[in-house]
């Protein structure tokens, strides 16, 4: 695996450490939400970087796992990674709290998003490394 790859990985391995730290926190509920959707998006560039192919400045989840879907041995759920793109912006920002039409994300919502980007994180991780494996 490459240098940059691994370091893709150990960045989103990073943001999801923040989601444990904090995902039973009710008023940061926006952040945690925040570092899953980071999580992904680092596990996707991930993918893109091994393979030489251009890295794209976006943050959309969607449009990052359709540039990557044909190299992954998963399918990623796309209504789960469009909510979650969503909250990018929105969970940064005091004006833009409403994403959901009750608020900020609950708790339980949070839950959902950690489990979606650990295992999109978890199967990316282990595809590169299977990779690196069979690529001699």
């Amino acid at each position: 695996m490459k240098p940059i790859t691994q370091e893709w990985l150990n960045r989103a391995r990073d943001d999801l450490d923040v989601v444990e730290e904090i995902i039973d926190i009710a008023h940061l509920t926006n952040i945690a939400a925040f570092h899953c959707q980071q999580a992904i998006e680092k596990s996707f560039k991930a993918i893109l970087e091994e393979h030489d192919e251009v890295v794209p400045r976006v943050h959309n989840l969607v449009r990052l796992y359709n540039l990557v879907k044909e190299k992954l041995n998963f399918t990623a759920d796309e209504l789960a990674l469009k909510e979650i793109s969503d909250i990018y912006t929105e969970a940064r920002y005091p004006r833009e709290l409403g994403l959901f039409p009750y608020g900020k994300p609950t708790v339980e919502d949070t839950a959902r998003f950690y489990e979606t980007a650990k295992t999109v994180c978890d199967k990316v991780s282990g595809l590169l490394t299977n990779e690196q494996g069979t690529s001699d």
